[in-house]
């Protein structure tokens, strides 16, 4: 044996010898899981209560608001404050669905403090997000087959002043149902069986298909489609109003019991349920509601404006047993949540962004300015509620 091949194994040795002396001194880690029940109440009873009708006076503002300029005074409202107050609200639908619901059901479904069990064998946030997609799409589809609303909303009036901001950056003339109704019927029988010569390249390159005419509608069908729209439009209404109030009892609960975090938690949730309101009113002032229904609107929009302050009212009264760091409570949280987030998704994406961007006769005729203004509002609003997910 060589002289190197000697030296080489007394250092191969030596730092065998060094290592696992290390190993031998090195503390061990361990991870220690805090599983309290999260009721953190501190006292301050005062400031507590006032949060009850400071959050109500936001969402009052923030929902109610919008339906009362728009159809209850004679007021001119504003076309482009109504423009950006739609879009905005729009981004803060959208917002709130993936960062105030998805990822606090992902945290409350995963949660170490859950016992060992099927909850833990698998993503159920992003399974029930999933299916309520799904039921989502079933239910309007349903919606729209059957007479749920009733035919007897002929006086149905929407009332939209952030149209004459559309019409203003229109590329051509305001469009009318009527006109789309013939055009999509006259490019129908243009391209009906007159080509005997064999198979041709698709002459319609519009968007929706079908050209203006996005749903195929025939002139004498005009009713029924009436009738079609104004159920999945009520749908999507009625469905926005359930994924809010759920949303908004729980962080009600919250902030009753809430500690050290109170202060900044109480902050964010006046900014976030006034947005939030802001979203949702636009919506119910813009739709198409009969006239013996014209108090509607109001009711939705003050029944999400106090969902929030009863619940931290009940919150309150029952301060002692609250215990919303508990397992019961984390599955019964991310379940809903889950459940919401899946509303939103659904409302905000298909409901809110399809329709007014491409489905929207206007929005496809304004020029290209207006409709990156009008995506600029909903980004605006967006990242509003991505940064306050920082907080609550």
């Amino acid at each position: 044996m060589s002289v190197v091949t000697s030296a080489l194994e007394a250092i191969l040795r030596a730092r065998q010898d060094d290592n696992s002396s290390a190993s031998d001194s090195a503390p061990e880690l361990s991870v220690t899981v805090d599983c309290d029940s999260g009721n953190e109440y501190d006292g301050r009873m005062g400031v507590r209560i006032s949060s009850i009708f400071v959050i109500l006076v936001g969402a009052l503002a923030g929902a109610v608001l919008p339906v009362f300029l728009a159809r209850g005074t004679r007021v001119k409202v504003p076309g482009k404050a109504f423009f950006v107050a739609k879009y905005f609200g729009s981004g803060v639908i959208i917002g709130t669905a993936f960062m105030h619901l998805l990822s606090p059901a992902f945290d409350a479904l995963k949660s170490p403090c859950l016992p060992p069990g099927p909850i833990n064998d698998y993503d159920w946030a992003a399974g029930i997000c999933l299916m309520t997609v799904f039921v989502m799409f079933t239910i309007e589809l349903v919606a729209s087959r059957f007479d749920f609303f009733g035919h007897n909303h002929s006086d149905a009036q929407a009332i939209d002043p952030s149209l004459d901001v559309l019409k203003m950056g229109s590329l051509a003339t305001s469009p009318s149902p009527a006109r789309d109704v013939e055009e999509g019927s006259a490019n129908k029988e243009s391209n009906g069986p007159a080509n005997n010569n064999g198979p041709s390249l698709p002459t319609d390159v519009s968007y929706p298909p079908g050209g203006e005419d996005h749903l195929g509608h025939q002139r004498e069908h005009r009713d029924d489609d009436n009738h079609t729209a104004f159920a999945a439009q009520m749908t999507a209404i009625f469905i926005l109003e359930f994924g809010v109030i759920f949303h908004s009892i729980f962080i009600g609960l919250t902030l009753a019991v809430a500690g050290d975090e109170f202060n900044v938690l109480y902050i964010v949730l006046v900014f976030h349920q006034t947005f939030e309101g802001l979203g949702l009113g636009s919506r119910l002032a813009t739709a198409q509601w009969p006239a013996s229904k014209w108090w509607m609107p109001y009711v939705l929009a003050v029944g999400y404006a106090v969902s929030t302050p009863i619940a931290i009212a009940i919150g309150l009264g029952v301060r002692s047993g609250l215990e919303p760091g508990s397992p019961k409570n984390l599955i019964i949280n991310g379940v809903f949540d889950s459940i919401s987030a899946g509303i939103l998704i659904y409302t905000g994406l298909v409901e809110l962004l399809a329709h007014e961007f491409m489905f929207s006769t206007y929005m496809r005729n304004a020029g290209l300015k207006v409709q990156l203004y009008a995506l600029g509002c909903v980004a605006l609003g967006c990242g509003l509620m991505a940064v306050l997910a920082k907080w609550a």
